[in-house]
């Protein structure tokens, strides 16, 4: 039976990865609730980072770069790997691999959502340092931008 359990938990766990890539967090989260009695969690987990199958580096390093090409800003980008069980030093190491230019990316973000505005109208101005701010982008991004 321990046999078995272990070969449906790993194929649903390969499922998984196969869509996309996932955290050792995520990937446990959702096999939890697929599997909620099997104690064979852990071993097949290990196996999968073991085997190269599973890698919270090359995740967060895919997340960055989708998030990014999806306008968002380092704090958010931060504090989603967080939520998704990334090490603050795994996070900080993708970033500088990932050298990505900030200023850059929230002028691009700017100039899409924000092309022929007023920011002369303090309630405009206001509106889009908001709208770079729930994106993550902090206050020194914002302020040079604007």
């Amino acid at each position: 039976m321990k046999q078995l359990d272990t070969k449906l938990i790993r194929q649903k766990a390969m499922d998984y990865l196969a869509r996309r890539e996932h955290s050792r967090r995520e990937l446990e989260v959702k096999l939890v609730r697929k599997f909620p009695d099997s104690n064979e969690l852990g071993s097949v987990l290990d196996a999968l980072a073991a085997d190269g199958l599973q890698s919270d580096r090359r995740f967060t390093g895919s997340f960055i770069r989708l998030r990014v090409q999806n306008g968002f800003g380092p704090q958010r980008i931060r504090a989603e790997l967080r939520q998704r069980g990334i090490s603050d030093a795994l996070i900080i190491e993708q970033f500088a691999e990932e050298d990505v230019d900030w200023f850059a990316a929230a002028h691009t973000l700017f100039l899409k959502k924000y092309a022929g505005i007023n920011l002369g109208d303090p309630r405009e101005r206001a509106k889009c340092m908001r709208y770079l701010q729930y994106k993550g982008y902090d206050i020194e991004h914002i302020n040079t931008l604007l």
